[in-house]
This record gives C-alpha cells, structure tokens and sequence, in this order.
C-alpha cells in the first residue's frame, strides 16, 4: 500500500482528500496535518511514501516545508503532489524544480485526483520492477505520470500510421508487441516503438511487461484500461 499524508489547513478539505486516497486502490491515508510544523512531525513519525501537499499554510510555505525535510532522517524522502489554489508559474515552477509529482490547482474533482494517484501507483510500482532501466524503461515510466495530460481517444483526428497503430493495440488480445505491430502496419519495429511511445505518454495505451524464462522482460501493450 502506498501511505499516503495529507497536508491541507483546511479540516474540511483534508478530510475529503483523505477519504478520497482510501476510494484509490492501493493507497491509505496515514493522516492529516494542518501547517507545516504538524506536517514535520507526522512525516518523521509515520514516513510516508506520498504527501498530498497544499501550499498555503498558517505558518509557512508547502514548498519550503519540503526543503526544510532535508534536515529529517528519512530514507528516502517522500514524494509528493500539490494541490493547491495557487496558479502562479513561480509557484509552479518551483514545485516542478523540487520534484512535484503533479500539481493540481483548486478546485478539482475526484476524478482528476484519481488519475493522477493511478499514474503514480504505475510509475511506483514500475520502480520497483528493475533494479537497471534501458531508454525504454525510461521513456515508458516517464509516460506513466505524463499520460492523463493530452489524452486523443478518436483515431479519426490522429495521422494515419498513428491511427493504424492503435487500431492493432485496440484489436489485440490480451496486449501486442512493437515487433508485431511494425509487421501488421508495414513499419519498421523502430517507427511502431516511436509511435506506441508517444501513446503511450498520452495515456491511450499501457505498458505490461512480459517476464519470460531468462533475459530482460518483454514490453508489450494494450489499450488503457479505466482505473
């Protein structure tokens, strides 16, 4: 279960954000602090994997909150995704430059909140799978957070290689690799990885990796399924 900490000044909003986390497979919420003080102590006491972090609170700033962590013995430091009134670029920008996860601006409704903590169950769960990562690996972890931003879902507003693509993904069953789609649409593996790569960071399709009897695991795909 990935542990997740709340960290909002509004009561009422934290326990929403809260009960929300637990509607989230995998995921449970270990608590909620109110200012950056009380958010100190609980992530030293209850080392948390996840903050859902405000930036607005009573006694200080969410993103120094997170530098002042550095002072903390934690192994490793939690990650974290910003939810935040706040819609300033210098604001967004910093968060981006401290490693934000994501950043969602007030309001927002569950349905977004649901699909970023599916994007990042994917990339925490695909950390965990390899001990050494190839380009590859790198591009598609990657895609896993970038996924849920510029979804295309009609094949019809696509180019045509790109459309002819997703329709084999869509008809393969359970999943397909880059080798099989390069010979059904006539490209080469290389073109098909390309264009499975870039729907694969707009969130059209998804990574399973195929574990064999020796050697590295094979990356094969299909249509993204809902979470």
């Amino acid at each position: 279960m990935i542990r997740t900490l709340v960290v909002d000044d509004d009561y009422r909003v934290a326990k929403v954000h809260a009960d929300s986390v637990g509607r989230v497979e995998g995921f449970v919420s270990v608590g909620q602090a109110h200012s950056c003080e009380e958010a100190r102590t609980m992530v030293q006491a209850l080392q948390p994997d996840l903050l859902l972090l405000d930036l607005y609170l009573p006694d200080g700033h969410g993103l120094d909150l997170l530098r002042s962590l550095g002072e903390l013995t934690l192994d490793p430091r939690p990650d974290f995704i910003v939810i935040t009134a706040a819609r300033d670029i210098a604001s967004v920008r910093s968060a981006m430059q401290l490693g934000a996860m994501y950043y969602l601006v007030k309001p927002f409704g569950f349905g977004q909140l649901r699909e970023q903590l599916v994007a990042y169950r994917q990339l925490h769960d695909g950390l965990g799978e390899h001990a050494v990562a190839n380009q590859q690996t790198v591009d598609a972890l990657y895609g896993l957070l970038r996924g849920p931003v510029a979804r295309i879902a009609d094949s019809r507003r696509m180019p045509p290689t790109m459309a002819g693509v997703l329709d084999i993904v869509r008809a393969a069953d359970p999943d397909v690799s880059a080798a099989d789609v390069a010979e059904r649409v006539g490209v080469s593996r290389a073109t098909a990885q390309r264009y499975l790569a870039d729907m694969l960071r707009r969130g059209l399709v998804e990574l399973v990796l195929n574990y064999g009897s020796k050697g590295r695991p094979e990356h094969r795909y299909r249509v993204k399924r809902p979470a």
